[in-house]
């Protein structure tokens, strides 16, 4: 089992300014190389103070920068907001620029206040999503490229420069269905439950290797988003459980909720789980019970866990939990590999 880190990049205190969270986002991209991560997943979202980066691949490139051997996830671009005409081009703009290290993540995007105010209404999203990346796929792959369709229509045309290395494509989706429809179409699927239980967590996989099975020459991954801070006392983790469960008073304002935000800082809201529940569905915990509830991840065929670490906690903090958790917990499950395949 690999693991990627995730570049959370919170602004829940709006005097931090950028200069600091996206340097402290690099300098965990960074630690996360010198750790042992595989790579490190770089979220897209705009006009919010949390998981903000409004362009990944600017990130990404940078992130590359500065290491040798990080994979660079985007996780996930959102396409039906961009015109895959330029989006295209940027994709491989930053492939060259990454050394050729960047796997692709899209998805239609979750929140309905951002795409909203970027004239994308939700419903909207699926729709345009698929015919964007129909669109995509083919500037990438075809020379030449003419369209009639619903949302694009354009004479031949050719994107340059062209590819020169495969960009592999990875979905970002969480429904059972669109999982193993994506799986079946051999693409690499990046899922994640959230907050919710472990059943959620097993049906997402189950849907998977559903699709996995229907397309046999599929070499296709599974990527799963979780929170996971390895803690090394019960008072740390009730206290890391808190943080987390303020973390989500925001996060599902805007995932699925009323859109409060004020002057670009989402409003807190009650939350109907409680942090104890919460705690109990994510893996905030201590070292033997986190190696015992990865591996089980392993047991399912996941083959790779994107670690959501940061959810509002100090960088001093997150950075030493990065280290404790390659030195304690890592070496025990890189070894794993795929047994549900």
């Amino acid at each position: 089992m690999d693991f990627v880190h995730f570049l959370s990049s919170h602004m829940l205190d709006p005097a931090t300014g950028g200069k600091r969270l996206y340097a402290d986002t690099v300098a965990q991209a960074i630690h996360a190389e010198h750790c042992g991560y595989r790579g490190v997943g770089i979220p897209e979202h705009h006009l919010v103070n949390i998981l903000l980066v409004p362009s990944p691949l600017q990130m990404a490139v940078k992130i590359a920068a500065h290491t040798s051997r990080l994979k660079l996830v985007t996780s996930i671009c959102q396409l039906p907001i961009r015109d895959m005409r330029v989006f295209a081009g940027e994709v491989v703009q930053a492939q060259a620029l990454c050394d050729g290290r960047l796997m692709l993540g899209v998805g239609k995007g979750a929140f309905g206040y951002e795409t909203g105010r970027i004239d994308v209404p939700m419903e909207e999203t699926r729709d345009r999503f698929e015919e964007a990346l129909a669109v995509l796929e083919a500037l990438l792959t075809r020379e030449e490229v003419s369209w009639s369709g619903t949302h694009y229509r354009f004479d031949p045309l050719t994107i340059m420069p062209r590819p020169e290395d495969p960009i592999p494509l990875m979905l970002g989706v969480m429904a059972p269905a669109a999982i193993e429809a994506a799986a079946r179409r051999g693409y690499h699927v990046q899922t994640t439950p959230l907050s919710a239980a472990h059943g959620v967590l097993e049906s997402q996989v189950a849907a998977f290797f559903r699709g996995r099975e229907q397309n046999p020459a599929s070499q296709s991954r599974l990527s799963l988003q979780r929170g996971v801070f390895l803690v090394t006392s019960e008072s740390q983790r009730r206290r890391m459980v808190e943080t987390a469960h303020r973390y989500y008073q925001s996060f599902d304002n805007v995932f699925g909720g009323p859109g409060i935000v004020d002057q670009g800082i989402i409003r807190p809201l009650p939350r109907a789980q409680t942090a104890e529940e919460l705690g109990q569905n994510i893996l905030i915990c201590q070292k033997d019970e986190m190696i015992d509830r990865l591996a089980a991840y392993a047991d399912m065929g996941i083959d790779e866990v994107i670690t959501t670490s940061v959810f509002g906690q100090p960088q001093e903090e997150t950075l030493a939990m990065m280290s404790l958790f390659s030195q304690e917990v890592m070496p025990h499950l890189l070894p794993l590999r795929r047994k549900a395949a």
